[in-house]
């Protein structure tokens, strides 16, 4: 038993033209004869005395009255002036209750000529020349291959007992007349009546070439090679059905396009889908649409699939949710089950949505929603100009598409957000949640918008500014950090030139040598020099000189006997193998630094999460000797422009809190540091909004406008401003600076610490100062209130109540 497996098996190609287009033409004799018919039913019901077996043998006997219907038939007009004979004939073949119905046909052997046929068939699959019309699944090559397969197939089966299995499905298709929308179709041929008889001696075939037929089964040339075509006539007549089977060719076909990730983000794709639904729902006019939900957006692409782009993105119309409100679209989505509208006009309470519709021609639709793991991520609508043209018997077919669509969405959307995404972390790096919709939607635009033939490399982003923003900001610092950095690496830099000093020392007694004792003075002159104040550059040119005067010389030196090499390898053992200078004061002093930082960015980040609760905010925190965090609040960061001035009254609020809690930890923490540090809390109050704008070159976002940059300076300079006529810094350990510049928010701030005096935030009396002018900047003062830090309160996290207590509000829902 040999078999053909669906693989070997491609395309498509018009039949009538493939069968013309062979260039060695059919290499086997055939002839049309009813003959194997007759002696069908002579061996089947020659003895029989039932009323059918008497029938068959009458039509028998009259048939054989006429003997050209005896003999092979060469002229079809036989067929014809015989026709009534041959009806009876064909009743044996074709039921009378299906014979309007069924697509069948009686067809000359491996011609593809019919001589008889149903009327179905005749008015459908029969060409001019009588001849199977339409378009095989396989391409032209194929057809001719095939036809010669089938009919060496019938010979190794007739006279050779090799069954030939062949389980690749035929698919014809053909035009529907009425419609113009194609019909598939799955070709049956039954050989029984097609008789197979040898010319001369029957080939031999050995085991050899039985072997070999199975290894090259369609190898042409070896099958005429061993079955020269000349040896065999076929005689007799095929019968063909065809079945349709329309809808599950289509379905089939739409899941091998949907598998495809172009499918729907490719204009070309999109209308082939188009004509797929249209054959499928058996509607000519029918218009498709996709809508996938991005956020509060909506991506809806063009009905007809009428966009010039190849992306299906650059192709659609973006929208609100908003927009859809009402809508049947939200009608569907809100049922999840398809919705269906006979006419639209005639639909009361119409949306802007739903007019946008009948605008573009569509009078009749089903919307259905398209759901992923229960939730919904897009719609899919079948429309036609036709009011009642699609309806609840269409449901059925629906319902077995919707999967396969948001399967296809679903992906689609995956990968474009894969793209953003990508394109965001390249160009803006760490974009904070709640205005990466914004990126999201400038990155989505951008994409539209590139050339075609360009990949996102080439995409350019509209710059992303958000107007009417209020900033909050507030620092903890550690108190003259500089200072004592500078003196940490003056400390290093004595014990390591002491050191040096040590080395040098000891090979000058060894070997009293003038150069030694000229780098002895040498050393004691850089030690003289930092003795008191280390100077910029101080650093860079002591080590510099250790290295290359001093430590140049430890290899011979320690050549001068055992005190030399001690202290060479006690100079060496001070150093820190990662940097090899002396790294011991500094090092206790960045671990203590380090230890600040780390306690108040936890801490902070630990709180941060209780104020995204109350409204969403973008935040941002620096740690550099100390914490500064920057908030930015506002209707413009929200994709749903929702505010209330009541949600900015409470970060304010809560940051004073947090500022609180950050004086607590830092004075505890302090407390256990190898090296005792203070801290330092300063808030900058700013209520009236400005513009920021993200820089895609330094990839953070800025101040926007030459009047909101003084914000920025202030920013930068305000931890080194004096009060006053004094030489007072304004921020003070165990103390909160809130520098201002407006009465009204030196009004506000003092109710904040009038109600947090009464929790224990605070004690003591309020100062009001005035501040030195700053470059640039005048006009701050400042609020300086002391910190309750004996005050077990503050510890705990901040609780909602107390914020809503003093705003007399509720958090964000």
């Amino acid at each position: 038993m040999l078999s053909l497996t669906q693989s070997l098996l491609p395309r498509s190609a018009d039949l009538q033209a493939a069968l013309h287009a062979d260039p060695n033409g059919f290499p086997f004799k055939t002839e049309l004869s009813l003959a194997p018919l007759l002696a069908f039913w002579g061996r089947k019901f020659g003895d029989d005395t039932s009323a059918k077996g008497t029938f068959v043998r009458m039509v028998r006997e009259q048939v054989k009255q006429v003997p050209e219907l005896m003999v092979p038939i060469t002229d079809l007009g036989v067929i014809e002036r015989h026709r009534q004979l041959v009806d009876l004939l064909m009743a044996g073949i074709f039921a009378p209750a299906f014979f309007e119905q069924e697509f069948s046909a009686v067809l000359v052997p491996f011609q593809l000529k019919s001589f008889y046929a149903t009327p179905p068939f005749d008015q459908l699959l029969r060409g001019e020349d009588g001849t199977l019309r339409g378009r095989v699944n396989l391409d032209l090559p194929m057809v001719s291959a095939m036809r010669l397969f089938f009919a060496y197939a019938l010979v190794l089966e007739r006279v050779y007992g090799v069954d030939l299995i062949v389980d690749y499905p035929l698919i014809l298709t053909v035009p529907d007349p009425e419609t113009g929308l194609d019909r598939h179709f799955k070709m049956e041929f039954d050989w029984r009546f097609v008789e197979v008889k040898p010319v001369g001696t029957i080939p031999t075939l050995t085991d050899e070439v039985r072997r070999r037929l199975r290894r090259d089964l369609l190898d042409p040339e070896l099958l005429r090679e061993v079955l020269p075509p000349e040896r065999f006539v076929f005689h007799g007549f095929t019968i063909f059905r065809a079945i349709e089977v329309t809808d599950q060719e289509v379905l089939s076909s739409l899941e091998r396009d949907l598998i495809d990730k172009e499918s729907i983000v490719s204009s070309t794709r999109f209308r082939a889908l188009q004509a797929k639904l249209r054959t499928l729902f058996r509607r000519p006019e029918l218009r498709f649409g996709l809508a996938a939900l991005d956020g509060d957006q909506v991506l809806v692409l063009n009905y007809g699939a009428e966009g010039e782009h190849a992306c299906i993105f650059a192709d659609s119309r973006h929208h609100t949710v908003a927009e859809f409100r009402g809508s049947v679209y939200e009608r569907a989505v809100v049922q999840e089950s398809p919705l269906i509208v006979e006419d639209l006009a005639e639909m009361p309470d119409r949306t802007r949505a739903d007019d946008d519709l009948l605008q573009f021609g569509l009078r009749n639709i089903i919307v259905a929603p398209l759901l992923y793991q229960g939730r919904v991520i897009g719609t899919l609508e079948l429309g036609s100009p036709r009011p009642g043209d699609l309806d609840a018997t269409h449901l059925p077919k629906l319902h077995q598409i919707l999967p396969l669509f948001s399967m296809a969405v679903q992906r689609s959307m995956e990968e474009l957000n894969a793209r953003i995404q990508a394109f965001i972390k390249e160009k803006c790096t760490a974009i904070h949640p709640v205005v990466e919709w914004r990126f999201r939607k400038a990155v989505l635009k951008g994409i539209e918008h590139r050339a075609e033939d360009t990949d996102d490399a080439g995409v350019e982003i509209e710059p992303i500014v958000f107007e009417r923003i209020y900033p909050l900001y507030a620092l903890s610092d550690i108190r003259g950090s500089s200072t004592q950095r500078s003196l940490a690496i003056q400390a290093d830099l004595l014990t390591q030139l002491g050191l040096a000093r040590d080395v040098v020392r000891a090979a000058h007694d060894a070997k009293r040598l003038p150069g030694l004792h000229e780098l002895l003075y040498r050393v004691d002159k850089q030690v003289g020099k930092i003795q008191s104040h280390l100077h910029s550059g101080d650093e860079v040119s002591i080590i510099a000189f250790l290295r290359s005067d001093v430590e140049a010389l430890f290899d011979h030196l320690q050549t001068f006997g055992p005190p030399v090499r001690e202290r060479i390898e006690a100079y060496r053992a001070a150093l820190d193998p990662r940097i090899g200078t002396v790294y011991d004061r500094r090092r206790l002093f960045e671990e203590s630094v380090t230890r600040v930082a780390d306690g108040i960015s936890s801490y902070l980040d630990l709180e941060e999460q209780t104020a995204q609760t109350m409204f969403p905010h973008y935040f941002e925190k620096q740690k550099t000797d100390g914490v500064d965090h920057q908030i930015y609040v506002g209707a413009a960061l929200l994709e749903d422009g929702r505010f209330d001035p009541l949600y900015l009254k409470s970060l304010r609020l809560w940051q004073l809190m947090v500022t609180c809690g950050i004086a607590l930890r830092a004075h505890r923490l302090t407390e256990r540091l190898p090296v005792p540090l203070e801290v330092t809390h300063l808030v900058l109050v700013q209520h009236a909004p400005l513009a920021i704008r993200f820089r895609f070159d330094e990839k953070r976002f800025d101040v926007d406008g030459a009047y909101d940059i003084r914000y920025e300076i202030v920013k930068k300079r305000i931890d080194k401003a004096l009060i006053k006529g004094t030489d007072e810094r304004i921020t003070q350990p165990g103390k909160i600076a809130i520098v201002y510049t407006q009465s009204t928010e030196a009004h506000e701030y003092r109710g904040f610490i009038e109600y947090l005096q009464s929790l224990g935030y605070f004690t003591g009396a309020v100062e009001d100062v005035e501040l030195d002018e700053l470059q640039g900047v005048h006009g701050l003062r400042a609020l300086r209130v002391t910190i309750d830090l004996g005050n077990p309160r503050i510890e705990r996290r901040i609780a909602l109540g107390d914020l809503q207590a003093a705003t007399g509000g509720s958090s964000r829902n």
